[in-house]
């Protein structure tokens, strides 16, 4: 009989945790961080830092919530678990009834997820399963755009534009169909932001011609770009364009809200920006619960979901959907957003936060663009504002920015995406609590860094 037993290493556990999966490559420190409270974080040195991108732009509501640490503890020890298939339980009610209500009609119908990949992966299959019962079995193609992000399972990264995953999807799972992206800083030749977003538009009509409207599912879409565009916002006509579209061929809409969502663009969904061309389903994570707990959601009109329901149901489940904790920290955030009417400081300080990075715009020719909505802000690097030129990927401007920012005192978002081949950004997305008074120090901070950072690539890479 062969040996297959296995020989152990014999390290121990060093103390890095999951951070001992990443790239020996990455040089960028990861600090200890022992406590945070409101916008603020601090390292086992004792070092602050402020959070400008909100983590991965999840804690809406700041760090260190009593409000919501107490209902959560509340209800764990009323009742931490239920599965949702053999019971109910008031927290997933209560939730889901106020989610409803503030996304308002058309979006009757919530289905609670663990985070935004399975959400993701939730309206999809809920989406498919409609195709099948209604009898439309041909429907499996999903169109995404180029660049975007989508999720981190095998399928969500399929639907991502990322050029970097091509080795690791190739023969692995199938790509989606993807169409250009209606960027609009550095655009193609002969176009203007208009004109280019018209194109995107028209290449979503031209690859369902190519694939058959019969054969397409769904257009999946960021209607406020995240880290993958550095938060490009769609022109009102192109949201129009691509409804009307979608319309005209029975396919299905999809609006990927899981970070530009839960009011983070002055509005509870970026899609109630455009009213008159509302998506067919949404989906969140991300702010719904603020990293207090996993929590995501896929909102869907009640006319499908009854249908389906009557048709074949939706039986897709996971052990943690509906969970009461996850659930009633979800309705804490909502009461925290009520109480502190993040919305619509959302709007407020976010003008302030764009208008200081406009001002080290005119300071630092380093930033390119400065583009977003709300308190959803992203930065362009670039290194000749004129041209709009960008450093070279092996500079790792994305890597350096997070390092200078670290030295001084700001925990940013910012990595390669695409290889570089769009730009390079990072996210200016603090938690929605910010005070004008934080924004300011933000801002200060940020031009020590950005002049911090200037000073390294341009003596790395000095223009011609």
């Amino acid at each position: 009989m062969p040996d297959i037993s296995v020989e152990h290493s014999t390290k121990h556990n060093d103390g890095r945790g999951q951070s001992a999966f990443y790239a020996t490559a990455n040089k960028v420190p990861l600090p200890l961080i022992e406590r945070a409270s409101g916008i603020h974080m601090w390292d086992d040195q004792g070092t602050s830092y402020i959070d400008v991108s909100s983590g991965p732009v999840v804690s809406n509501i700041g760090h260190g919530n009593a409000v919501v640490a107490e209902a959560m503890a509340a209800q764990a020890k009323k009742m931490e678990y239920a599965f949702a298939r053999l019971a109910q339980n008031r927290p997933n009610i209560e939730y889901c009834q106020r989610l409803a209500k503030l996304a308002g009609p058309g979006f009757e119908r919530i289905h609670l997820t663990s985070g935004g990949s399975e959400a993701m992966e939730n309206a999809i299959k809920f989406l498919r399963q409609y195709a099948i019962a209604t009898g439309k079995p041909s429907k499996t193609r999903v169109i995404t755009c180029q660049p975007s992000y989508h999720g981190a399972t095998i399928a969500t990264l399929a639907m991502n534009g990322e050029i970097m995953m091509k080795p690791f999807l190739q023969g692995f799972t199938e790509p989606t169909p993807k169409i250009p992206a209606p960027l609009t800083y550095r655009l193609p030749p002969n176009h203007n932001i208009k004109s280019y977003a018209r194109h995107c538009a028209d290449a979503l009509e031209s690859r369902i011609s190519e694939l058959g409207a019969s054969n397409v599912l769904a257009f999946v879409i960021e209607p406020v770009g995240g880290l993958s565009t550095g938060c490009v916002v769609p022109s009102r006509e192109y949201i129009c364009q691509i409804r009307e579209i979608c319309t005209s061929h029975a396919i299905h809409l999809v609006f990927d809200e899981i970070l530009c969502g839960m009011g983070r663009t002055g509005k509870f969904l970026a899609a109630h920006h455009w009213p008159d061309a509302l998506p067919d389903i949404v989906t969140m994570a991300k702010g719904m619960a603020s990293g207090y707990s996993p929590l995501g959601a896929v909102l869907a009109p009640a006319i499908m979901v009854d249908e389906l329901a009557d048709l074949t149901g939706f039986e897709f489940q996971y052990s943690y959907n509906a969970n009461p904790v996850s659930s009633a920290a979800g309705l804490a955030v909502l009461d925290e957003y009520a109480r502190l009417d993040l919305t619509n400081n959302a709007i407020v300080t976010g003008a302030k936060l764009r208008k200081g990075l406009e001002s080290l715009k005119a300071k630092l020719p380093i930033i390119g663009d400065i583009r977003g909505l709300g308190m959803l802000l992203a930065v362009e690097i670039v290194a000749d504002q004129t041209t709009k030129a960008s450093f070279e990927n092996e500079l790792q401007p994305t890597d350096l920015v997070r390092i200078h920012g670290l030295n001084n005192g700001l925990m940013i978002y910012s990595r390669p995406t695409s290889g570089g081949k769009y730009g390079h950004w990072f996210l200016v997305s603090p938690p929605l609590t910010i005070t004008t008074e934080e924004a300011t120090e933000l801002l200060e901070r940020l031009e020590r860094t950005l002049r911090d950072l200037s000073d390294q690539l341009c003596q790395q890479n000095p223009l011609e």
